[in-house]
């Protein structure tokens, strides 16, 4: 990867970030994981399976997490297959679609464990998905652009599945 190539989207001010957090936090913990799994398996996994038909790490970290939201898995059950997940994306350093697909569906998995979590779908997903469609050697402003777009997709995908005057809404603290 070339020191040009980012690993990760990082403005947090930008609209579709912003947006994407005002919706995230009128949702509950369960909402957002369901969603951030969700729209990792169907939208960010195929970008590794690609590339790694063998490797399953990341579908392993996504059924984790569903089977600890579905009561069949106990968190400390759960973690080590994020922690495999994440690892999978270290050993990636020279494919940066495979690496942030990796990072997203990691961050999407582990929203099952912290909500603030779920931001990772858009900070790595979005990347991933525009590195796939455009190439690495894109400008940073048409790259950006695409990933504003998926951002704005993954908006109606969690308006979609959002829970209207959700009673318990996570209560994240953003660092940013």
């Amino acid at each position: 990867m070339s020191s040009k190539t980012r690993k990760m989207l990082s403005d947090w001010q930008a609209p579709y970030i912003q947006a994407l957090i005002a919706q995230i936090d009128t949702q509950s913990k369960a909402t957002l994981a369901f969603w951030a799994i969700d729209y990792s398996q169907h939208h960010i996994l195929p970008l590794w399976s690609q590339r790694h038909p063998e490797d399953n790490r990341p579908a392993e970290a996504l059924q984790a997490a569903r089977d600890w939201l579905s009561g069949s898995k106990k968190l400390p059950q759960a973690k080590p297959f994020f922690l495999a997940c994440h690892n999978a994306a270290k050993a990636e350093e020279a494919d940066p679609v495979a690496q942030a697909a990796a990072r997203a569906i990691g961050q999407s998995a582990s929203t099952i464990h912290s909500a603030q979590h779920c931001i990772g779908l858009a900070f790595y997903g979005a990347l991933a998905l525009a590195y796939d469609a455009l190439g690495t050697k894109a400008a940073w402003s048409e790259l950006e652009a695409y990933a504003g777009k998926e951002c704005e997709r993954m908006l109606e995908a969690l308006v979609a599945v959002s829970v209207k005057d959700e009673p318990h809404p996570a209560k994240i603290k953003w660092f940013c």
